[in-house]
């Protein structure tokens, strides 16, 4: 636990930390260590959404960057990662906040008194996320690696990082208790909460897919596009500067595990079909007996007795490129 370690030894070993956000850990231990927990959640959102691709947003032991060398390139994948980990620090810090974790924020204290919206008038209540609290302490945190770099790269991660972080900020909705004679809403208190992380994910997930290639424009202030026909870029836009590799064969300099071995879907036409996911190369075939729970009865008080069952299903593995082809790309 960070706080009985003492905060400066941990936020001195953590890697890859730049002197003010060495700061901000040392003066925010609890803070930080909702920063690890909401990193869990994060990167397992990654993984949900890139499920289905060849590049699935897996991560490397022992390596801070977490993602290893795709990070290094400026690609539409690592522009993904940085708005999902930025989404991702706000909504730790915010729901720390509101559930009392740290000592430096609460509910969001400006929601006070009286509102009103399409329903008529309202009393706050409850305990509003304080959404504003976690964007600014994420700005601080996230940014302050990008803000030692004036280059093209930095201004690229800013963007996303911002991006990632209004992703959550979308997705507030005000939740309301009724009061009066049998709930009738004669009067209302409401608060506004966050919605589930997965709603940020899959909008993120979306932006990833119609991301804006750009480049740098020539006084290094901001962007200009890449190709003339796309539209501008918005501020919810991600943005990036590099194609992507295909990620179809193992090449470690471009930190590409390849799909080999991956299972794919051999009736799909879609990015986890097999003729997509496999590259061509083809798949094996292997018959598997699974045990599911079936035949589940409800017995009176309380328990569900179920059978157990067994049913055979061929599993599909994408084929090993052959080993001149692999040779060429390491």
């Amino acid at each position: 636990y960070i706080g009985a370690l003492g905060a400066r030894v941990i936020c001195d070993n953590i890697p890859g930390l730049v002197n003010k956000q060495r700061q901000l850990c040392q003066r925010y231990p609890d803070i930080m260590q909702s920063v690890g927990e909401g990193a869990k959640e994060w990167i397992r959102e990654c993984q949900h959404q890139f499920r289905h691709h060849r590049w699935n947003c897996s991560t490397l032991d022992r390596d801070h960057t977490v993602f290893g060398r795709v990070m290094l390139r400026s690609s539409r994948e690592a522009a993904f990662v940085y708005a999902i980990s930025s989404a991702g620090v706000v909504y730790a810090i915010t729901r720390a906040c509101s559930q009392g974790d740290l000592k430096v924020c609460s509910c969001d204290p400006l929601k006070r008194g009286r509102s009103k919206d399409e329903r008529g008038e309202f009393d706050w209540g409850g305990c509003s996320d304080n959404i504003n609290y976690g964007i600014r302490f994420a700005k601080a945190f996230v940014d302050a690696k990008e803000k030692k770099v004036k280059d093209a790269r930095a201004l690229m991660n800013l963007h996303n990082n911002r991006c990632g972080r209004m992703a959550v900020k979308r997705f507030l909705k005000l939740e309301c208790k009724c009061h009066g004679v049998s709930g009738s809403c004669t009067l209302r208190t409401c608060w506004l909460a966050m919605s589930d992380f997965r709603k940020t994910g899959d909008y993120l997930r979306k932006k990833y897919n119609g991301a804006i290639q750009v480049t740098m424009n020539q006084d290094g202030t901001g962007f200009t596009l890449a190709n003339k026909n796309f539209r501008k870029p918005t501020k919810t836009d991600l943005v990036y500067f590099e194609n992507s590799p295909d990620y179809c064969v193992m090449d470690k300099s471009a930190g590409s595990l390849g799909t080999a071995g991956r299972v794919c879907n051999k009736v799909s036409r879609g990015t986890d079909g097999c003729e997509v996911m496999c590259c061509g190369r083809g798949y094996d075939t292997t018959r598997v007996t699974r045990v599911t729970k079936c035949e589940c009865k409800f017995h009176w008080c309380c328990a569900v007795r179920c059978k157990e069952c067994e049913d055979t299903v061929d599993v599909h593995t994408c084929k090993a490129p052959k080993r001149a082809e692999w040779l060429d790309q390491t």
